[in-house]
């Protein structure tokens, strides 16, 4: 079986701010944050995830927990919910150690907490991180893969495809709310077959463009390693489709549901 993610060794709390922002797409915002602690980050590459704390608004600074080990989350739920920041999952989409700083991508999902920060951000503006590992985790690089995932997990798969070897062979699905938000600029493996699904305004609940893409294509017979992330719809959808209609075994799936469309997610 899989392990579902590789968490780091040795890390920290670290406390950082904004140095940048920048509107990428309609439905894209990339975030730089700096800061001297960000010495005590050691990049992984890939889908590395962290714990990103962001002050709500109107509160004048950010808390941030001072464990650095899984007994953080209770010394954060202690604090009232006035006084304690918003957290949430995300990718690191690039780092830079040379100067210190790390971008993340956010997904401008309506007025989420996290949506309504990344808008509002300015450089001077404070936010911490906690680094939880990677969850993109082939047994074997030299076998074919699947990536799939909505906007929610775009930062993730595009932050793989930067690390990927040069040998990589895989069928990429990426589905973006609007045809705007597609990257003409992204650079993959000479074998890696991107494929983008824009909604544009379709009825539909994110990731269901994706997985009735992945349902209907015509994927290598020797799949060795899917990597599903998004909606929570997608990724055990497309799981069950995986293994119930292709033959994969459960062990070659990784799947991450993000989020669940119509549910807040709490902290």
């Amino acid at each position: 079986m899989l392990p579902k993610i590789r968490t780091p060794e040795n890390r920290r709390m670290i406390t950082l701010e904004v140095v940048d922002t920048a509107r990428l797409t309609p439905g894209f915002s990339n975030i730089t944050l700096g800061g001297q602690e960000l010495e005590h980050l050691t990049p992984a590459g890939f889908d590395q995830i962290v714990r990103l704390f962001f002050p709500r608004e109107g509160q004048d600074g950010l808390f941030m927990p001072t464990l650095s080990n899984e007994a953080w989350m209770a010394q954060f739920l202690l604090r009232s919910p006035s006084r304690r920041p918003w957290v949430r999952n995300f990718t690191i989409r690039r780092t830079r150690p040379e100067l210190g700083e790390v971008d993340i991508e956010f997904a401008l999902h309506g007025d989420t907490p996290a949506s309504s920060w990344a808008r509002r951000a300015r450089p001077g503006d404070p936010a911490g991180i906690f680094d939880m590992g990677v969850s993109y985790l082939p047994q074997d690089a030299s076998a074919p893969q699947l990536l799939v995932g909505d906007e929610s997990a775009l930062p993730a798969i595009l932050a793989i495809l930067d690390h990927a070897p040069a040998t990589l062979i895989a069928d990429v699905f990426l589905e973006v709310p609007v045809a705007a938000d597609v990257r003409p600029d992204v650079t993959a493996p000479e074998g890696v077959r991107l494929h983008w699904l824009a909604r544009d305004g379709a009825d539909s609940l994110p990731g269901t463009l994706a997985l009735r893409a992945v349902e209907e294509a015509s994927l290598r017979s020797d799949l060795g390693y899917s990597w599903i992330a998004g909606e929570s719809g997608l990724a055990t959808g497309l799981r069950r489709h995986l293994v119930r209609d292709r033959g994969v075994p459960k062990s070659a799936i990784a799947f991450q549901g993000y989020w669940r469309h119509g549910r807040s997610t709490p902290g």
